[in-house]
């Protein structure tokens, strides 16, 4: 009887230990698939929108460019084209970092978006003074603008298909309207009509983007929304709308987002998600030091909870798949990205699909079921 007993107990564990080998190999099967084999993140979406990744010229090489080739059909210089990084004095520029993703991007058969041609951010201060550093005049502005916007756009006349033209130009506060930057301050609202009208005569095929971020949040949403309806009212050549989607496992929710793709396809202008990245942290869009709280941790919890974030972002751009022309992340992976210094400096965010091994999270497996 106890040898019967035995022989029993011996089979059913031998019957579990087979089912647990098979289902660990079912898994390693899939996550090899997802990292070396077909279909890769691209190909899952090839019937709704490219996948994009911004990218530096560091990560075209090993790994990471295997990576990116893989799983993504769209490029976007991360810093390499924003005015700053490519015209650093006013009779210089540094064409190589761009014309290595530009590269990248033609060997490999991807688009190719351009971003930025006109910021507050990363702006070279030889742009708005002159050679005894007085601030210089609106026409001598408009013409520097106009300068830089030809030759850029023109230099990557055919290659680049759409180009983040004027980006965050709208004010944070729901009292105020446009953002009083230094373009603003001297040339009034007129430089970001200007900077559409450069980059069109430049190369009229490329489609022109306002870009932005917190385009979710309800007051924001209806400036930006006044803008772009005051552009395409103008006949301004402006065809889409970039919304950002730098997001939380916190923020925003399905309806925001919803109204925010609907509102501003309403104008006939393209909609894309330009920089997509989902935080382990809540919202925040200017800088502070650390505190106690900003604990470097990521737990099953969060991930679980990013994860079923990721989700529901992508059932809602699956919904909008005739609005939404195009899904770009903001980086490649969890071993870099530029949350890792903001809004806080050396703390550590694990906001993509990848980690820090190159390994795709749970958020990716409910990115692509479906």
């Amino acid at each position: 009887m106890k040898h019967a007993l035995y022989k029993l107990q011996k089979k059913q564990f031998l019957l579990i230990t087979l089912s647990f080998s098979i289902l660990l190999l079912i898994n390693s099967t899939t996550q090899l698939q997802a990292q070396t084999g077909e279909p890769g993140l691209k190909n899952y979406y090839k019937d709704y929108f490219p996948i994009g990744v911004a990218v530096s010229p560091q990560v075209l090489k090993g790994p990471e460019a295997a990576l990116i080739k893989k799983h993504f059909n769209s490029l976007t210089p991360e810093n390499a084209m924003k005015m700053g990084p490519i015209h650093p004095e006013e009779n210089k520029y540094n064409w190589a970092p761009a014309d290595e993703i530009a590269q990248f991007a033609k060997v490999n058969k991807m688009k190719l978006r351009g971003h930025t041609l006109c910021w507050h951010n990363q702006t070279p201060n030889w742009m708005f003074t002159d050679t005894k550093g007085d601030t210089v005049t609106k026409e001598v502005l408009l013409k520097r603008l106009k300068d830089h916007i030809t030759t850029v756009v023109s230099r990557y006349k055919g290659t680049i298909y759409a180009w983040d033209v004027v980006n965050e130009a709208i004010d944070d506060n729901d009292s105020k309207y446009l953002r009083e930057s230094a373009w603003y301050k001297i040339c009034g609202e007129e430089y970001i009509a200007k900077a559409f009208e450069y980059a069109h005569a430049a190369d009229p095929k490329a489609k022109l983007y306002y870009n932005d971020y917190a385009t979710e949040e309800p007051g924001k949403r209806e400036r930006i929304y006044k803008l772009v309806k005051s552009l395409v009212e103008a006949n301004v050549p402006i065809h889409g709308v970039g919304l950002q989607a730098h997001w939380s496992i916190y923020e925003p929710d399905a309806d925001a987002i919803r109204e925010s793709i609907s509102k501003f396809s309403a104008l006939g202008l393209d909609v894309q998600i330009t920089e997509l990245d989902v935080s382990v942290y809540k919202l925040e869009h200017s800088r502070r030091e650390r505190r106690p709280d900003d604990i470097d941790t990521y737990t099953p919890e969060i991930e679980q909870k990013q994860a079923e974030r990721y989700k529901m972002f992508f059932e809602v751009f699956r919904e909008h798949k005739k609005q939404l022309t195009g899904v770009t992340f903001w980086n490649v992976s969890d071993k870099h990205s530029w949350l890792d210094s903001f809004p806080v400096a050396g703390r550590k965010n694990y906001p993509l699909l990848f980690n820090q091994q190159l390994e795709p999270k749970k958020a990716y497996w409910e990115v692509i079921k479906f």
